[in-house]
């Protein structure tokens, strides 16, 4: 059984940073590109990052270009997302995924077709 468990979310003040972690058991990470989403409340969800099977592409939402950074160990079986200066809007709930068909190319349009989602972290920026 495959598990995405992601790890890392809290509460900080804007200007602040977090690094989330998502932690792949019972399957090889570098079979796959690994994807971060967030969804807000009452919005949809909505890509963040992603990262290609062995860490030589990447994308991110423009709006946290320059503030976030993906990446990857593919001996730890571990993603993470390192995010600094964090601001109010991106408080919302973070999920990893993992994808096996865009694992050379990235994907994030095909996002209800990927192999496997986390149960979320939630990330909180306070003003």
């Amino acid at each position: 059984q495959v598990q995405l468990i992601e790890s890392g979310g809290g509460l900080v003040q804007a200007g602040g940073s977090l690094r989330l972690s998502c932690a792949m058991s019972g399957s090889t990470l570098s079979s796959y590109a690994m994807y971060w989403f967030r969804q807000a409340p009452g919005k949809e969800r909505e890509f963040v990052s992603a990262i290609n099977w062995i860490g030589s592409a990447t994308d991110y939402k423009d709006s946290v270009k320059g503030r976030f950074t993906i990446s990857r160990d593919n001996a730890r079986n571990t993603v993470y997302l390192q995010m600094n200066s964090l601001k109010p809007e991106d408080t919302a709930v973070y999920y990893c995924a993992a994808d096996r068909s865009s694992r050379y190319v990235i994907d994030y349009s095909r996002e209800n077709e990927y192999d496997y989602w986390g149960q979320g972290t939630q990330v909180t920026v306070s003003s």
